[in-house]
């Protein structure tokens, strides 16, 4: 019995996607009339997944199931569906609570727990090289897929377009330099500024470093006491994950419709291709390289990366992925140091996003690109990218500023951002793929990656 369970949810996800398939030409030549057929196989599938999420009682399961009943709901119940974000909004509420302890608790102890500081600095350079590196393959991904796709190509502009207010200028990179550095400890926290926080920390436990032991150890053993406890707390918190989650792919389909997205599907098509091509073509041969352990890995960052896919949102997954790189062998210190600098320095998915949005917006208003505009393009992207984790909508920010910059039409921006929300999915999701490998290179590169067993691990063992 157990193998057919086991066999159910690559069965259920096959159902739903020759469905999804078969709905969209359904939709585009009207296949079938009442789709009573196609909606057969997607409740058939639905409930399949349904009956796996009761059986394996797993949260990762249920978060993916989640996502198919909001959509349901946003479907057929779009008025109580419209009212579903508040479920998500909650949910980052909490989230955003733990971020700030856990960040400070883990970087102290990790600092000052082993007072090596010129550890700190070597760690910081490497990871900034990596980050810097991969960022780049990430850009030049999105060049290469946009202008391959061309979904802008032939693009007739809708009569109606809503368009939004877009701050029309971006921060400079002094701006973001100063910001990385805190004027105030508990600002800090109340905004959000995941890397003014990581330096206050940072700063914190040097200081600590040099204090002498008898005095120091009561700091660092609340330290590591804060840092259990909202490891604990982030525990009580995922269990309303698939709410949150179903609630806001509810809301996303009740108030999106399909008249504009479908003329924009190239454009989603052309992003989630770029996406598979940096994690298949660049992290996947990086772990391969350094030797990650690829299903210990995989199954350590399913569930955070299915919480940043369905709700978009980095800050989400931070605690879990956190707690899951720390799980796996990473040593805290390295954890507490490179996940929240990579939320504002290794932004893959989002800076592959932008190089592929603007050459789009340049295709859609007739401004052909040379190889040398577009270098310029992804130079001045790996500047303005940087710094933009934690703000809302930031990249259509840095987008509607590199179009001002080049004196293109700005109407594209407002096309884009209907569609905005199904890209945001993917390109978040890659974002957390991408910090976490980082976590394990950067251990590598500082020799003190050990990986775990778990329990699957010790009965291979015994077995062999």
């Amino acid at each position: 019995m157990s193998k057919f369970f086991k066999r159910l949810l690559p069965a259920s996800f096959a159902i739903l996607s020759v469905y999804f398939i078969l709905w969209y030409f359904s939709s585009v030549l009207n296949w079938i009339q009442g789709g009573i057929y196609l909606d057969s196989i997607r409740w058939m599938g639905e409930l399949s997944l349904i009956i796996y999420a009761i059986k394996r009682r797993n949260l990762t399961i249920w978060i993916f199931t989640s996502m198919f009943i909001g959509a349901e709901i946003g479907l057929y119940l779009p008025e109580i569906a419209a009212h579903g974000k508040i479920t998500s909004k909650l949910f980052l509420r909490c989230i955003k609570t733990i971020i700030a302890p856990l960040l400070f608790a883990t970087l102290v102890v990790g600092i000052a727990g082993h007072s090596d500081l010129k550890q700190v600095g070597r760690m910081g350079l490497k990871a900034l090289i990596y980050f810097e590196l991969v960022t780049t393959l990430a850009l030049f991904i999105g060049l290469a897929v946009v202008n391959i796709t061309k979904p802008g190509a032939n693009f007739i502009r809708p009569e109606m377009i809503k368009e939004e207010i877009i701050p029309q200028s971006v921060k400079t990179w002094q701006d973001h330099i100063i910001e990385i550095f805190p004027e105030n400890a508990a600002k800090a926290i109340a905004d959000g500024a995941i890397l003014q926080v990581v330096v206050f920390s940072i700063l914190f436990g040097i200081g600590l470093a040099m204090v002498k032991e008898s005095k120091k150890r009561p700091m660092i053993e609340f330290c590591e006491s804060l840092s259990e406890v909202m490891f604990k707390f982030t525990n009580i918190v995922m269990l309303f994950a698939p709410f949150a989650v179903g609630g806001a792919i509810a809301s996303s389909v009740s108030s999106m419709g399909m008249d504009i997205f479908l003329p924009l599907a190239k454009l989603v098509g052309s992003l989630y291709l770029g996406l598979l091509i940096f994690v298949f073509g660049v992290l996947l041969p990086i772990a391969i390289i350094i030797k990650v352990p690829i299903k210990k890995f995989i199954k350590a960052i399913s569930e955070p990366v299915s919480i940043a896919f369905a709700t978009a949102s980095s800050e989400s997954a931070l605690p879990r992925a956190m707690e899951e790189m720390e799980r796996i062998g990473v040593p805290p210190k390295i954890v507490g140091f490179v996940l929240p600098t990579g939320y504002s320095f290794n932004l893959d998915g989002t800076t592959l996003y932008l190089s592929l949005a603007s050459v789009f917006v340049a295709q859609v208003t007739n401004h052909p690109l040379d190889i040398s505009q577009q270098i310029i393009i992804c130079l001045t992207l790996m500047l303005t990218s940087k710094g933009v984790a934690g703000v809302a909508r930031a990249s259509m920010v840095i987008l509607a500023a590199t179009v001002t910059q080049f004196g293109w039409e700005m109407w594209p921006v407002y096309l884009i951002m209907a569609v905005d929300v199904l890209m945001d999915m993917g390109r978040t999701a890659v974002n957390v793929i991408g910090n976490c490998l980082a976590t394990i290179v950067i251990a590598k590169w500082e020799g003190e990656y050990k990986p775990t067993m778990d329990k699957e691990d010790i009965l291979e063992v015994k077995e062999f």
